[in-house]
């Protein structure tokens, strides 16, 4: 018997946007959140790890001026899948750390389960929020370093 995702709480974000929040949050604090959902997880049914391994895969960049893909060279990853029932949890994380992809598999099948999605929205939000300060702080240390060619 699968689940079927709670609509009492509406969901903040995607699954995809999610995967992207946590794969760029601080890997201890991932592995805590998935520490505190995993007893919920394992209530419902047993969990079983398919995959939990390093590896290498292409990094492709578009050329700005042609528009045509090619790949800077290779990026190591880490990468682990949950299953649970019919359900499939993913992460994959850059760096060798199998732990932190597995957090994030693990929270990939609570959000696709339904189970603590508000610990887990709060989670996201607070992360996307710190990722996107950082962002902007690293913009604007780019930015004040352009140059506007119609001043010469």
């Amino acid at each position: 018997m699968g689940y079927i995702p709670s609509k009492v709480m509406q969901e903040t974000f995607s699954q995809s946007q999610a995967l992207a929040i946590l794969t760029q949050a601080a890997a201890q604090e991932v592995k805590a959140l998935a520490e505190e959902l995993l007893p919920l997880l394992e209530q419902h049914a047993p969990l079983e790890v398919t995959q939990n391994r390093t590896g290498l895969v292409m990094l492709p960049y578009r050329d700005t001026v042609h528009g045509t893909l090619f790949h800077l060279g290779e990026v190591l990853i880490a990468e682990a899948q949950v299953r649970q029932n019919n359900l499939l949890g993913y992460g994959m994380v850059l760096g060798r750390d199998l732990e932190q992809a597995l957090a994030v598999a693990l929270l990939d099948l609570a959000f696709q389960a339904g189970i603590g999605l508000e610990r887990l929205n709060r989670f996201l939000e607070a992360a996307q929020s710190e990722q996107t300060h950082v962002h902007n702080q690293l913009f604007a240390k780019v930015d004040a370093t352009r140059v506007q060619m119609e001043t010469f």
